[in-house]
């Protein structure tokens, strides 16, 4: 039986992984489906404490793995099927075996948030995308306008980093200034690639037709009026939903999937602890998961010291 397993492998599992390691509770991560979570998806980061050049953000992760490891972290690259927080030791199943837990810290994360217009499931890879650092330097996509949808520090650093491959950038907003950060949004408008188009909204993706993108329908959202832009990239960048589904009816959470913390890091189940951005919908910061993913290991030791003096 595990003392300690930490479902996910983003800032916030990692951070849980080394404080509780260096507690020798040989903590057990189970990255799932995409190890290191979405920070292996941007090419610069820029804003995490003690990198003054900036930092990949795969290296980031990578680096904070091998520091977990360093003092005891057991790392499983499975995906954990369900869990049964009804009763302790708590009980896992990960790609189809059991794993018993006295403690669980959640650090699940967040995932792109979908459009939902018509073309964009059917020509996803096929020119639509959810991060310009993965695909932005495709030959797909050089020297052909591209489209960057959203409004807030992701989709500035989206639009931004196309810059280097596409011929022109087009940023569409629903509302008539960005939602980003001072110095994100005076970049992004400072860029002359860049070309904002206000108060609208993408309301198709295509060609299905010839299996690729060669445009979008776009909608004003004050006057109606209707337009169709050529470009060969659509870049979707308008937030982020919590991977919480696993844990529907087994952990309280508020009305969008965010599990609710209640005393501390821990939630209304006593000895399952959460961090991170599958419960941080206002910040949503790599450091501030990291500091959260302390907070829980934290929390998770006091537990099993107080647990371990009553028995």
């Amino acid at each position: 039986m595990e003392k300690v397993v930490i479902i996910g492998s983003g800032p916030a599992g990692w951070t849980a992984a080394l404080y509780t390691a260096r507690a020798q509770l040989a903590p057990l991560v189970l990255t799932g489906k995409q190890p290191g979570g979405l920070l292996t998806t941007t090419s610069i980061v820029e804003n995490f404490p003690g990198f003054p050049e900036g930092v990949d953000g795969y290296e980031l992760m990578t680096r904070m793995q091998k520091q977990a490891e360093r003092f005891g972290t057991k790392t499983s690259f499975g995906v954990v099927d369900s869990v049964d927080f009804s009763l302790r030791p708590f009980q896992l199943i990960v790609d189809g075996e059991k794993v018993a837990a006295e403690t669980v810290i959640i650090a699940t994360g967040a995932s792109h948030k979908h459009l939902g217009a018509p073309g964009e499931h059917e020509l996803e890879t096929k020119g639509v995308t959810y991060c310009a650092t993965c695909d932005g330097a495709l030959p797909v996509f050089r020297n052909q306008p591209l489209v960057v949808i959203g409004g807030g520090d992701s989709a500035c650093e989206e639009a931004q980093y196309l810059t280097r491959f596409g011929s022109i950038v087009y940023l569409v907003h629903r509302r008539d200034s960005l939602r980003a950060s001072r110095i994100m949004a005076e970049r992004t408008l400072a860029n002359p690639k860049i070309k904002p188009i206000w108060d609208s909204a993408v309301t198709e993706i295509l060609d299905v037709t010839q299996d690729k993108v060669t445009g979008v329908k776009i909608k004003n959202l004050k006057t109606g009026a209707e337009n169709f832009l050529s470009v060969a990239g659509v870049f979707i960048a308008i937030g982020h939903v919590p991977n919480t589904d696993l844990f529907k009816g087994k952990i309280d959470t508020d009305e969008n999937g965010f599990i609710i913390p209640r005393e501390g890091t821990m939630t209304n189940i006593p000895g399952v602890f959460v961090a991170g951005d599958c419960a941080d919908h206002v910040y949503r910061q790599a450091i501030t998961a990291a500091g959260a993913g302390c907070a829980s290991a934290i929390d998770c030791e006091r537990f099993l010291a107080a647990h371990l003096l009553q028995v």
